[in-house]
This record gives structure tokens, sequence and C-alpha cells, in this order.
């Protein structure tokens, strides 16, 4: 069985780890309805639909 011959220094096994840190930023998408930018599989945070359906409703006619 393979035994490492010498200590890995905390530089190298940092650098090892350190990969899932550079993943990529999740892209976002136009919604459908409102046409501003949201995540995806998430309702607006703009207009409150998802799917073609009110989910949240906004606050602005709430206090109206």
């Amino acid at each position: 069985m393979a035994v490492p011959k010498y200590r890995t220094s905390r530089s190298k096994a940092r650098m090892r780890r350190n990969h899932w840190r550079k993943m990529d930023p999740v892209p976002s998408t136009e919604c459908p309805h409102c046409h501003e930018t949201k995540l995806p599989h998430r309702a607006c945070p703009h207009c409150g639909f998802y799917n073609g359906m009110e989910i949240v409703a906004r606050k602005e006619e709430a206090k109206e």
C-alpha cells in the first residue's frame, strides 16, 4: 500500500480543497410577465408571478 513519503504542506492541501469556491454564479432569467431579471425556478420578486400564476401578492397592492 502506498504511503506518502513527506507531509503535504498547508498551501498544497488548501489549494487542493479550494476548487469548490470557484463555481460559476447562478444565471438569471427574464420574467415572462414583467420582463425583470429573476433567479430560475423562483417567484419573481418584482411582480410575484411564477409559472403564469400570481404566487406572492405585492406589498403595494396590499396597502391600497
